[in-house]
């Protein structure tokens, strides 16, 4: 999960600067994001996880179930050798080989497919995590917002970490199946923002 996370960070530029400082923004603020730990957390990609997963343990069986055949195949052909001709017998054994080699190919298919899905459901949402990710920064003044695993953040405040905004926001957002407003933060990691004073 980690490596794909990774391949598609570096396509949306989620680390790129989201809200750009005006002149009337003296201080520069950042923040940043745990994708990995966000990808637990939100109900889309926890119901991808496991909607794949039930693909894969179908899957599994299938191929179980053929590869059972296979070498039942083989114990009854190695039983019966003995009293096949010679020609029958290269043919038997070229036949099993190339079973084999199938069913190999199908399994590494099988697998590339899988991965392709998964990479498919994680791009989605890391796609529909970035309007969210910007309005965030929007909203608390932020001029970058950085991905914590991938900018090699060694140690940052708390309050700078808007994980657990994003995830909420992310699944609020699907509930209420895409109102345009987002809900004021009710987040206990961030700093109060200073339009609150009035």
């Amino acid at each position: 999960m980690k490596s794909l996370a990774r391949k598609i960070l570096l396509r949306l530029t989620i680390v790129a600067p989201l809200a750009v400082a005006t002149p009337a923004r003296a201080e520069l603020k950042i923040g940043y994001v745990d994708l990995q730990r966000a990808l637990l957390e939100v109900n889309d990609a926890k119901n991808a996880k496991a909607r794949l997963q039930s693909i894969a343990d179908e899957r599994k069986k299938k191929i179980e179930q053929e590869q059972n055949d296979l070498m039942k195949e083989k114990d009854a052909f190695e039983k019966q050798m003995s009293t096949m001709s010679a020609a029958a017998r290269t043919e038997k054994q070229t036949d099993l080989g190339k079973k084999a080699y199938e069913l190999a190919q199908k399994l590494e298919k099988e697998k590339a497919d899988l991965a392709q899905k998964e990479q498919t459901e994680m791009q989605a949402i890391f796609t529909k995590m970035n309007p969210i990710i910007a309005s965030i920064a929007d909203r608390e003044g932020m001029s970058f917002i950085f991905e914590k695993n991938e900018a090699g953040i060694l140690y940052a405040p708390s309050y700078l970490d808007i994980t657990n905004e994003l995830v909420r926001l992310y699944n609020d957002q699907k509930a209420s199946k895409g109102k345009a407003e987002i809900k004021p933060s009710r987040t206990t990691d961030s700093k109060p923002s200073p339009q609150k004073k009035k």
